[in-house]
C-alpha cells in the first residue's frame, strides 16, 4: 500500500504542475515572442506572436511586434494586414502603427498611402518627429516640395540635435533655391508675355491706322468723282 502511494505522488505532482502551468504557458506566448523579437530573431518570434494575437485580439503590443516581425522577414502584405486590423483600436500605439504602415507603403512606392498614414501618425502624436521627417521625404519624392518644407522644419524643431540636421538643412537650401529660381522664371515669363502683348497691341494699332488711312484715300477719290459734271446733248465734229 505504501509502495502504491509512493508511486502516486510523482504523478499528482506532475499533474498539478502541468495543470497550473498550462494557462501560464498560454499567456506567455506574447512574452516569448517579444523576447525572440528583441533578440533579433523574428522568425522564431513569429509562431508565438501569431498565437498571442489569436489568444488576445485586444493586445495591441502583440499586433505591433507581429507586424514588425513580418516586416523584417520581407512579408509586407502580411504586415499591412496586421497593422490595419489593429489600427482602429490601437489607442496609444496609433502613432507608431500608422507610422509603420507609412514606411511600408513608402518602400512600395505608394506615396499617396504613405503620406496618408504619416499624417495619421502625426495627428495621433504631434510630437512624433520621425513621422514629420518621413512625410517630408514622401512629399519630396512626389515632387510636392512646398509642403515638405514645414515638415522638415517641424522635425528639426523636435529633434534639434539630430545627426541628420546638416543634410536636411542642405536639402531645404536646395528647395528654397529651386523656388527662387522658379519665381524668377515666372516673373521673366510674365514680363515676356507683357512685352509680347504690347508688341501685338502696337502692331494691331499700326495695321488699324494703315487701314484707316486707306479708307480715307478711298473716300477722297469717291468724293472727287462726284465733282465731274456731265454734259447733255451730242458732240458734233466740225
Amino acid at each position: 500500500m505504501t509502495r502504491d502511494r509512493g508511486k502516486e505522488i510523482p504523478f499528482m505532482v506532475i499533474f498539478l504542475v502541468v495543470f497550473w502551468a498550462a494557462p501560464v504557458f498560454g499567456q506567455s506566448n506574447f512574452v516569448r515572442g517579444e523576447e525572440f523579437f528583441l533578440q533579433n530573431k523574428p522568425r522564431d518570434a513569429l509562431t508565438f506572436l501569431e498565437a498571442a494575437v489569436i489568444e488576445d485580439p485586444a493586445k495591441v503590443e502583440a499586433f505591433f511586434y507581429l507586424g514588425m516581425a513580418y516586416q523584417q522577414l520581407n512579408r509586407a502584405d502580411e504586415a499591412i494586414a496586421v497593422y490595419r486590423r489593429i489600427l482602429p483600436r490601437a489607442g496609444e500605439e496609433t502613432a507608431r502603427i500608422a507610422y509603420n504602415l507609412g514606411n511600408i507603403y513608402f518602400e512600395q512606392g505608394n506615396a499617396e498611402f504613405a503620406r496618408q498614414y504619416y499624417t495619421q501618425s502625426i495627428e495621433a502624436d504631434p510630437s512624433y518627429a520621425s513621422a514629420y521627417l518621413n512625410r517630408a521625404n514622401t512629399l519630396v519624392k512626389a515632387g510636392i516640395l512646398g509642403e515638405a518644407i514645414p515638415d522638415y522644419e517641424s522635425y528639426l524643431s523636435l529633434e534639434p540635435r539630430s545627426v541628420k540636421r546638416p543634410r536636411i538643412e542642405q536639402l531645404l537650401s536646395f528647395i528654397r533655391e529651386e523656388f527662387a529660381a522658379e519665381e524668377r522664371r515666372r516673373l521673366l515669363a510674365e514680363a515676356q508675355a507683357r512685352e509680347e502683348a504690347e508688341r501685338k497691341r502696337r502692331l494691331m494699332e499700326e495695321v488699324s491706322a494703315s487701314l484707316q488711312a486707306a479708307a480715307e484715300d478711298i473716300r477722297g477719290v469717291s468724293a472727287g468723282s462726284e465733282d465731274v459734271q456731265g454734259y447733255e446733248g451730242e458732240f458734233e465734229l466740225e
